[in-house]
This record gives C-alpha cells, sequence and structure tokens, in this order.
C-alpha cells in the first residue's frame, strides 16, 4: 500500500518537473520571478514551485489592423485597415517578451499610427493605384519601429480602402465620362480614316472612266437583290448624255 502511494507522489513530481517543448516554441524559466534561461524544443525538466515557465509561439502571426480613418494628399477621408505579418526573432525571444507586455497590441498600435503618416502622403487616385507601394513604406516604417523590440515585420498588407458614398458616386461619373470620351474619340478616328477612303476611291475612279460604270451595275445588283417592291428602270448612260447634247442645241437657238 505504501508503496503504491510512493508511487503516485513520484508520478506526481515527475509531471511537474516535465516540460514537454514543441519543435515552434520557446519556454522562458523564471526562478523565483528572475530570467534563468530558455528552454529549446524537446523533453525538459524544471524544479516546480521555484521555477515558472511562459511559451513563447515563433512562428509568423498575422494580426489584423483595426480600421482606421485617415486624410489623404487631397483632403479626403478615407476608412483604411490592414493585415500585419510579424515573427518573434527566435535568437531575442527572451528580451522580446519580457520588454513587450502584449505584442500583438503593441504592433496593431505601431501600424495604425503609420497609416494615417503615410496615407497623407498619397493622393486618393494615387492610393488606390498604388496600393503595394503605400504598404511597403508601412512595413518599412512598422520594421524600423519594432526592431528595438526584436520584432521581425515579414509584410503588411492593405486589405480595404473604404471611401464615402457620394465620393464613390462621383468618381464613377467620372469614370462614365472618361469612357464616352474615348468612345467619341474612337468614332471621331474611323470617320476620319473612311471619309480618306472614300477620297481615295472618288479619285480613283475619275481617273478609270469605265470604273463608275462597273459601280453602278454593282450597285444595280445589289438594289435588285433586295426582295421588295421597289421598281428600277436603267437608262443607258448613252441617253442621257445624248439628252443632255439636245438640250444644249436648244438653249443656244
Amino acid at each position: 500500500m505504501w508503496g503504491t502511494i510512493l508511487l503516485i507522489i513520484i508520478v506526481f513530481l515527475l509531471l511537474l518537473w516535465i516540460r514537454v517543448v514543441k519543435q515552434y516554441e520557446r519556454k522562458i524559466v523564471f526562478t523565483l520571478g528572475k530570467y534563468s534561461g530558455i528552454l529549446t524544443p524537446g523533453l525538459k525538466f524544471i524544479v516546480p514551485i521555484f521555477q515558472t515557465t511562459y511559451t513563447v509561439d515563433i512562428r509568423e502571426k498575422a494580426v489584423d489592423v483595426p480600421s482606421q480613418e485617415a486624410m489623404t494628399r487631397d483632403n479626403i477621408s478615407c476608412s483604411i485597415n490592414a493585415v500585419i505579418y510579424y515573427r518573434v526573432k527566435e535568437e531575442q525571444v527572451d528580451r522580446s517578451i519580457i520588454n513587450v507586455k502584449n505584442l500583438d497590441y503593441a504592433m496593431t498600435q505601431f501600424a495604425q499610427t503609420t497609416m494615417r503618416n503615410i496615407v497623407w502622403k498619397f493622393e486618393l487616385d494615387e492610393l488606390l493605384a498604388k496600393r503595394d507601394e503605400a504598404s511597403a513604406e508601412i512595413k518599412k516604417i512598422v520594421d524600423e519601429k519594432s526592431e528595438s523590440r526584436w520584432i521581425d515585420v515579414m509584410s503588411v498588407e492593405i486589405k480595404d480602402i473604404n471611401i464615402p458614398d457620394d465620393l464613390k458616386r462621383t468618381i464613377g461619373k467620372q469614370a462614365e465620362a472618361e469612357r464616352e470620351k474615348r468612345a467619341k474619340i474612337i468614332t471621331s478616328e474611323g470617320e476620319v480614316l473612311s471619309a480618306k477612303n472614300l477620297q481615295q476611291a472618288a479619285e480613283m475612279l475619275s481617273t478609270t472612266p469605265w470604273a463608275l460604270h462597273l459601280r453602278t451595275l454593282q450597285s444595280i445588283n445589289d438594289i435588285s437583290s433586295d426582295a421588295s417592291n421597289t421598281t428600277v428602270w436603267m437608262i443607258p448612260i448613252e441617253v442621257m448624255n445624248a439628252i443632255q447634247g439636245l438640250n444644249k442645241k436648244f438653249n443656244e437657238k
């Protein structure tokens, strides 16, 4: 009986002493409240009661930056939100935990402050067109600020840029007007080309006497193929010339 009780006590103490550290974790050891080391992956032992551990995840984290009101360079208010990817530097994991109380909150505050400052450098059209450039500038500044906190910022991505509804309607009208402008330009260019082609065709017909007759016969053929009640009377061009000659003689008399 006493042997069973002793075995239970030993197992219980072993459970208190043993710590299993996963590959993506590091455990910071505090002995009587003072930092005393880092436990690397594997099976580790600590002294119960006197030592405590704090687990740190060294994997890359994705933290959502809440939507932030900002003003662009052309004085347009917009709402912008982003996501920041960062990880704790493995070789200095102890300092990042000892010196910073809440890493996620600190990183989101850095990003929010930086977003306002960066958005002010862009006009609205530039911000919408150069989102990657704005994200890169935010990432650069946040990385510099977090360097002293032993955080490695992997990237910062702007997720969405919201503008007021009335401004959306204005931008829509502007885009529609731009499309109409392009359509009119294309139509006018087509008309210019068509006029040039007609001019060249007229010059070619004027230099060839029988070309106009062939064109007339082709037009008659096109008209005759139309199933309608239209009656076409064909008069040879010689008859028209004779009538014009008689008209000139009568006018001379």
